[in-house]
């Protein structure tokens, strides 16, 4: 019975992990490596500063991982994740913008002559 149950398990695994293995799991694989580090990110930082901190270099693996999950979304034709990988960009880009904004020294407020 276990014996069984660890054959086919085996079975399983080659099968999703080596079978499918060709660019595109990879291509994948990497995105999600990328989109996973802006948490590794943000957690040094937050712990570094010894408060909730999320750095400029978050929103870059947030637009660099989302845009190759996106990618990958698409080829796999998923919609759930096509929406979600594409709306998340919007959000990256737009906190991007606001970090550019700020370290320019433009708040966007109008200003009184």
């Amino acid at each position: 019975m276990v014996a069984e149950i660890l054959a086919s398990l085996s079975r399983w695994l080659h099968s999703v992990f080596i079978d499918q293995l060709d660019v595109w799991v990879i291509l994948g694989l990497v995105a999600q490596f990328m989109f996973t580090m802006r948490f590794v990110v943000q957690w040094i930082a937050s712990e570094k500063a010894r408060r909730s901190v999320v750095p400029a270099t978050f929103w870059t693996f947030s637009i660099v991982g989302g845009a190759l999950l996106l990618v990958y979304a698409i080829y796999r034709e998923d919609p759930v994740f096509i929406l979600g990988q594409a709306a998340g960009l919007f959000i990256y880009f737009r906190n991007v913008w606001f970090i550019r904004r700020e370290r320019r020294g433009t708040n966007g407020a109008a200003t009184v002559s």
